[in-house]
């Protein structure tokens, strides 16, 4: 899923779902897929009921957070740790599960990071910043502390 679009993205957390709950074989993404989605039981019925929330959207400044996004980057830390891109992240999060006994809530101070290098590169029109991103997990690191 190279830069796939938003309904691609819907579509693939909805089927990974689907499934799961039919016992078919994962493959590939889905596997880390389903552990953030096993991972948020408040978003299973969104996730039972893609008519209803295919085209929703989800308005941050109406305070809600959009389930698909959060789902798309826990799957994007995932990805990183696996690689180690940037490099020095795999550590970091061991480190941070260690320290904080619980792998989402790392990858949710984490994904606050990962969040910020986003806005930020989209604000600027840069490309995302590892050294500022690595910064801020060594920051909400010490923060855990």
């Amino acid at each position: 899923m190279f830069n796939p679009s938003r309904d691609q993205v819907r579509q693939f957390f909805f089927d990974t779902w689907a499934k799961y709950r039919s016992q078919q074989p994962l493959a590939g993404a889905e596997v880390p897929a389903l552990e953030a989605i096993l991972a948020h039981p408040e978003y299973h019925p969104m996730l039972d009921d893609p008519d209803r929330y295919r085209e929703r959207d989800y308005p941050p400044e109406l305070g809600e957070t959009n389930p698909f996004m959060h789902l798309a980057m826990h799957l994007a830390i995932a990805e990183q740790r696996a690689i180690d891109q940037p490099a020095g992240l795999r550590e970091r999060y061991r480190k941070m599960v260690k320290h904080c006994g619980d792998v989402m809530q790392t990858e949710h101070h984490i994904m606050d990071c990962l969040a910020e290098m986003i806005w930020q590169s989209q604000r600027s029109g840069t490309p995302y910043d590892a050294v500022a991103y690595l910064a801020c997990i060594d920051r909400k690191m010490g923060a855990a502390e």
